[in-house]
Formats: C-alpha cells, sequence, structure tokens
C-alpha cells in the first residue's frame, strides 16, 4: 500500500483538482473563457522549467528549448536534445579517406589504443565523403505526450520536464514534448489533432533538411524553417510514440493515423508506442473501475468530469472513440496493424483493467505488447513531481528504456546502440 504521506497528499491533491475542474466547467457555462479561438497549452497556476538549451549548464547533459511551431493555435514543443557522444577516433579516417575501387583490398582498420573507451560499430576506412556524412549518427525520436486529464498539465511543467529528460538520457534520443491545446478552451478533436500536426512538423522538418542540400553544398530554400536539432540529430525512420494517462490516448490516435495512412507523415516511421496509465474509460465498468473508483490522486468521479470538459455535450459518451480503444464500431486500422505497444499500469490505478483488456488483444493479433505492472504504485507514479524520485518511477523509465531499444536499436534487438 501507499505510504501515509502518499494517502494524506493525494486527498489534498484531490480536492485542489476537482475545485481546478469545477471552476474550468463553470467558466466554460458561462462562456467567460479567455484565448477560446486560439486555446491554451498551460494554466497559469501551472508550475514550469524554463528551457535549458546548453549542454553545459544542465546537470543531466540534456539541451532543451521551446517552440511555438502552430502560428494559428497555441500548439508549442520542447525539444530535448542529449549530449552528442565525444567523436570517434576513426572519424578523420572517413572524411579523408580516398575512394577505393571495387578491386581494391580491403584494408584493416586500426585497433583501437590500450584502455580506449568503445565508440561502436564503424564501418571501415575507406568510406568516401559522402559516406562518411551518411555515416554521422543519427538519433531516434520520441514523441512524448504529458498527462492531465486533457484540462491541466503542460509540456513545459517541473515533473514533465524531469521525466523527458530522463527518457532523453537512458534511450540516448531527441524526446519531442508536445504541448497540445487544453480543454474546455479547445474541445475534442483539438488535442488529437495537435497530436496529428506535431508528427507532419516533424516529417516536414526531415524533408526541408533534405532539400536544403543542393549537389554538395546548401540552398536556402527553407533554410528559416528548418529545426537544426531535428534535421542535424533526428532520425525520423526510428520514432516512437510515448503518452502519459491522458497522453496514452493522444499517442494511440496519432498511432492509428500513421497506420491508416502513412504518405503525409513520410519519412516519419512509427516503430512502437508506449502506453502509461492509458486515460481508457467504457460505459460498462470493470472490475478495478469498480473496486478502485476512489483510488488516490484520481479517483473516477473527477475523471468523468474531466471527460465532460474534453467532449461536448452532444459528443458525450464513455464509449466514444477517443475514450475506449475496444468500443465497439470504433473504426481506424486493424488491430494486427497496430506497432509494438508497452503498456504501463499501477497496482491502485482505476483504469488498469481496461488498458490490460487493450494489450490482450493486440498480443491476439500477433502484436508484442507486453505489459509492466508496477506494485504499490498509483496513477502517474512514474510522471508526476511527487513520484519522480521514487525507486518506481526510476525502475519504470529504466524498463520503458530497454524495451524501446528493441525498436530503435540501429542493430537490432540490443540494449545499445
Amino acid at each position: 500500500m501507499p505510504s501515509v504521506g502518499v494517502k494524506i497528499y493525494s486527498v489534498f491533491f484531490k480536492l485542489f483538482l476537482r475545485h481546478r475542474l469545477q471552476s474550468l466547467a463553470a467558466a466554460a457555462a458561462a462562456g467567460d473563457l479567455d484565448n477560446a479561438a486560439f486555446g491554451v497549452s498551460c494554466r497559469p497556476d501551472e508550475a514550469t522549467a524554463p528551457p535549458n538549451p546548453a549542454f553545459s549548464a544542465s546537470a543531466d547533459g540534456v539541451a532543451s528549448k521551446d517552440l511555438h511551431i502552430d502560428p494559428n493555435s497555441s500548439l508549442s514543443v520542447r525539444i530535448f536534445l542529449p549530449t552528442p557522444p565525444p567523436p570517434s577516433p576513426h572519424a578523420h579516417l572517413l572524411s579523408h579517406a580516398p575512394s577505393r575501387r571495387a578491386s581494391d583490398p580491403t584494408p584493416t582498420p586500426p585497433a583501437p589504443a590500450a584502455g580506449a573507451p568503445y565508440r561502436g560499430y564503424l564501418p571501415h576506412a575507406v568510406a568516401s565523403p559522402r559516406a562518411a556524412a551518411s555515416a554521422r549518427r543519427r538519433l531516434p525520436i520520441v514523441v512524448q505526450f504529458h498527462g492531465g486529464g486533457f484540462v491541466t498539465g503542460s509540456n513545459t511543467a517541473t515533473a514533465n520536464d524531469a521525466f523527458c529528460r530522463r527518457v532523453a538520457k537512458l534511450c540516448d534520443a531527441i524526446v519531442v514534448a508536445v504541448g497540445y491545446r487544453l480543454a474546455p478552451e479547445s474541445r475534442y478533436p483539438a488535442a488529437f489533432e495537435d497530436g496529428v500536426k506535431v508528427l507532419k512538423w516533424i516529417a516536414k522538418q526531415a524533408n526541408l533538411a533534405m532539400m536544403t542540400k543542393v549537389r554538395g553544398g546548401v540552398d536556402t530554400f527553407g533554410a528559416s524553417t528548418v529545426e537544426p536539432w531535428i534535421a542535424a540529430h533526428g532520425d525520423p525512420a526510428r520514432c516512437v510514440l510515448l503518452g502519459a494517462s491522458c497522453g496514452a490516448n493522444i499517442a494511440d490516435y496519432v498511432t492509428r493515423k500513421v497506420v491508416e495512412d502513412g504518405k503525409p507523415f513520410d519519412p516519419v516511421k512509427v516503430v512502437a508506442q508506449v502506453l502509461m496509465y492509458p486515460f481508457f474509460i467504457g460505459s460498462v465498468p470493470t472490475h478495478s473501475e469498480i473496486r478502485l473508483a476512489n483510488s488516490y490522486f484520481y479517483d473516477k468521479s473527477t475523471c468523468l468530469l474531466a471527460w465532460r470538459l474534453f467532449l461536448s455535450e452532444k459528443e458525450f459518451n464513455l464509449d466514444h472513440p477517443a475514450a475506449n480503444p475496444l468500443a465497439p464500431g470504433r473504426g481506424g486500422p486493424p488491430l494486427k496493424c497496430m506497432p509494438p505497444t508497452l503498456t504501463v499500469i499501477a497496482e491502485h490505478d482505476w483504469m488498469r483493467d481496461r488498458a490490460i483488456a487493450y494489450s490482450e488483444e493486440l498480443r491476439k493479433v500477433n502484436v508484442d505488447s507486453p505489459v509492466l505492472d508496477y506494485k504499490d504504485t498509483v496513477h502517474e507514479f512514474a510522471t508526476l513531481d511527487v513520484f519522480l524520485k521514487t525507486p518506481q518511477a526510476q525502475a519504470c523509465a529504466e524498463d520503458i528504456a530497454i524495451w524501446m531499444k528493441k525498436y530503435i536499436s540501429l542493430r537490432g534487438h540490443e540494449f545499445s546502440y
């Protein structure tokens, strides 16, 4: 069971959250919401962390910066870039080696100096400068969607910033944290559409980066709109979607859109998704929804209020496609076409049974979809600020990284690349 301190904190957390949601519901009913057309991606009372674009200034060696990517809405992203690896001792051989004919014997690469750290596999020192340029290591891209019941939370929140830094460090990947529009200013499908927009934006950055290279030089076409971190270091062909709580619903929706029609997202390839304690619900209560309805931090009645703020009055239905992934007639691509899906659940979370059921349906059609169940944990145990330093939160991030590297590794099913 959670500690006494967690239980006490949970009581005040639920009271404060319910008060926030009721205030937003009253403001929406009275039509007093500001920026309803433009939307908001962060509440004024949200504790946020500033971006840190310098590697040297961050204790974990992860740089970050914020970008507002849609002039017509509040949609934004925070990009996290881990410290680039030190240059390989063979890098000068790759850049200066003369071109070799097919008939020439294959030279033996020089042995590394005694005690030198392992730098990973490098092609033999016979590559042309063009091959050398392509040999530079690129990082996979993790697109992260924060939680908060579609109504609260932010991609720049202190806890979310710390979690994304942890993921970037453990996975050695670029993390793009999405600041989607919140309800009730922007109801369904605004948050889901923002997720699709961000993936298309990443695809656009990759395409512009390729278009700016003309005959070995750099053309100015599109140069002002290219995001340099993604263009220089990102590998869009190894993209993972990761969502926490309601962010898992968004990640699953975006994944389905990519599976349905991948052309608008080319060259982005979603190789896996991670659903952390997804915000699923349905009209027929599951065993956990009955037994744990009044569970810690996010009880069922408070979450129902969040759903009423997210879905319009006409659309409100607990079997809505945004709420229930297994609802009859949901549509979308067949489950057998979905990418590998890791599901994280908590022992004291009333939403756990529906997440397990979704994972089981994926396994029935031979999709790799394991479930990680953590004992003595609650909803958002790995992403709430009060839990970030707990052993369960740290173990969860490490377990996610180990599983994810099966699909983002350039070597295949290994834990490093």
